[in-house]
């Protein structure tokens, strides 16, 4: 295909309201020529990413880290969005997890802010408070519960990992200020047409994933289907540093005094940076309410006449619920945004994007690896849009409290609050956001009944006595299935178990107490039982894990029964080899 002359114009980004101009510097990229226009030949590629915010980024870091080779697309030269760079701020641990597993953890845990404590005010009175740590759904992780940080950043430690990756194995190749403007499906591949500042071309790829955001063209391109629905909230961020600092706690006023009784959020990010959203009147001005002067007198209002404080950047929003019907379409896959839209309480956004990046990756490098049939790759489908339901319910919800509709939900609110200033059993009624969990899957493929549950990064002991983790275990495993045995194993199992190591894509190891002699090859040592726990089993059994640390199925005998839950769990019909 010859270049022709570029359309390209250079992203702008901008809600139009900012005034902080540069409150973030953000790296730039430099567009590197590709390939297909220096030859002029439309190139196939195995998988190609359209999108580089958080979910395109983890889903490139996560192939990459699996020696799959892929291109990822992005029309911009930065991470980040020019004008509104401050963008998702609270990391849960599961993403935390992820994030570990991919490499980049230690680089957000220095740079973040950890928190666990919550509280929630009406008016002057506290009504609900929480602390995370004492929750055992999250206090046995080598993660934190949350962890507050820029999205940006992320962003950019996620393009730093791909860099490094591939340059010791098959890399991602980057290729900024490339906009995708056309895409038709054919058989077997889909055609991409992009757009260059140094002129137009074509590639094919076998698989699309479209991360490029709500605004996605891909939705028309591939004709999907959606349901959606618009609310007439409206809010307005104010990221401030402050000359005194704030507590470090998740603070939110369901009636905030200071902002006309309504909603208020206060969150610490990182560079001593705090995001503020404020809930605005529903026909509010964008212009007005993010103006300056508008700005400062709604944080004296919140923090006293006397308050020093830096504006670092500020912008309105309203928000909509979106949910994909199908999140596959031919070779297509929908992940991040353009698989659903929710609103942002509770942290159900970039977090449960990350998770979707997670959960195709593995997916895409088992197939393409020929370690999986490609019915894998349906049951994408199946866990994340059952997620992303949830998730859209569960936000739904939470908005439906912070802005009631007059009559039976109103009148419902007022009561909870009413309540919950007396009685504690009323507090866990007060719904300003139920913090995002990582997502179970009922209606797997393939997962067995006693599957689709997430693991926590666990601690256990190795062999010499040295501490490690669930991630360190699934990393060992280089993509393939994780069998934890627990307890003794007669011998007829150490055989079966060997047969079955060197026939399937599984990698096994024997987890016993503290004093029990080792029979496999492969063992450690769970004195305290966290990792048993975290595997939901008691007693001598197995549990078959995924590389993206959920569980595929658990059992007790090594018998047929776990050869089938492995052939289901790596997408083969019954003894189908890949």
């Amino acid at each position: 295909m010859t270049p022709a002359t570029s359309a390209y114009r250079a992203s702008t980004f901008t809600n139009g309201y900012e005034f902080a101009q540069g409150g973030y510097q953000l790296p730039e990229y430099p567009f590197v020529e590709p390939p297909e226009l220096a030859s002029g030949t439309t190139l196939r590629h195995r998988v190609v990413i359209v999108g580089a915010g958080i979910t395109g980024l983890t889903l490139a870091c996560a192939l990459a880290a699996q020696g799959v080779q892929a291109v990822l697309l992005d029309e911009d030269n930065s991470v980040g969005v020019k004008g509104a760079s401050s963008r998702g701020i609270c990391y849960t641990q599961k993403s935390l997890e992820i994030f570990h597993r991919l490499g980049i953890f230690e680089r957000i845990a220095r740079k973040g802010v950890q928190w666990s404590i919550g509280r929630t005010f009406a008016g002057h009175d506290e009504v609900y408070s929480f602390d995370l740590r004492e929750q055992r759904s999250f206090q046995l992780s080598a993660q934190p519960p949350f962890i507050n940080i820029q999205q940006f950043y992320i962003e950019g430690f996620l393009v730093e990992r791909i860099q490094e990756l591939s340059n010791h194995q098959a890399g991602v190749d980057l290729r900024w200020s490339s906009r995708v403007v056309a895409c038709a499906q054919d058989q077997g591949f889909s055609i991409l047409s992009v757009e260059t500042p140094a002129g137009s071309y074509r590639l094919e790829a076998e698989y699309v994933v479209d991360a490029s955001g709500s605004h996605t063209p891909f939705h028309q391109w591939c004709g999907a289907t959606m349901q959606a629905k618009r609310g007439d909230d409206r809010w307005c961020i104010a990221d401030v540093r402050f000359a005194k600092r704030p507590p470090t706690e998740r603070h939110t006023w369901i009636e905030a005094p200071f902002n006309d009784n309504r909603s208020v959020w206060q969150h610490l990010m990182a560079d001593d940076v705090w995001r503020i959203d404020y809930q605005m009147e529903p026909d509010a001005d964008p212009a007005y309410v993010s103006s300056e002067a508008q700005v400062r007198a709604r944080l004296k209002r919140q923090f006293g006449d006397d308050l020093e404080c830096e504006i670092v950047w500020v912008g309105p929003y309203a928000y909509r619920s979106q949910c994909l019907d199908q999140l596959r379409i031919g070779n297509v896959f929908f992940i991040g945004d353009t698989a659903k839209i929710v609103s942002p309480f509770g942290a159900r956004g970039g977090n449960t994007g990350i998770a979707d990046a997670d959960n195709l990756a593995w997916k895409l490098a088992a197939v393409l690896q020929h370690r999986a049939g490609t019915g894998l790759l349906d049951s994408f489908n199946d866990e994340r849009l059952e997620a992303a339901r949830q998730n859209v319910l569960v936000t739904n919800r939470t908005a439906r409290f912070l802005r009631p509709s007059d009559g039976p939900e109103r009148t419902f609110r007022s009561a909870v609050i009413s309540l919950a200033r007396q009685y504690p059993f009323a507090r866990q009624l007060v719904n300003t956001g139920r913090m995002a969990v990582a997502n179970n899957y009922s209606q797997s493929r393939v997962c067995a009944a006693t599957g689709g549950v997430s693991v926590q990064n666990v601690s256990f002991r190795w062999a010499d006595g040295s501490t490690g983790c669930v991630n360190d275990l699934l990393l060992w495993a280089r993509g393939n299935l994780l069998l934890l045995v627990f307890g003794d194993l007669p011998p007829q199992s150490c055989e079966r178990l060997v047969s079955l190591c060197a026939g399937t894509p599984v990698r096994a190891v024997q987890v016993l107490g503290a004093d029990a002699p080792a029979q496999a090859r492969e063992a450690v040592r769970d004195p305290l039982g966290h990792l048993q726990g975290a595997c939901h089993v008691f007693g001598h059994a197995w549990a078959l894990l995924r590389p993206d640390a959920y569980l595929a199925a658990t059992g007790e005998a090594v018998d047929a029964g776990l050869v089938g839950v492995i052939e289901q769990a790596l997408g083969l019909q019954h003894g189908e080899t890949t």
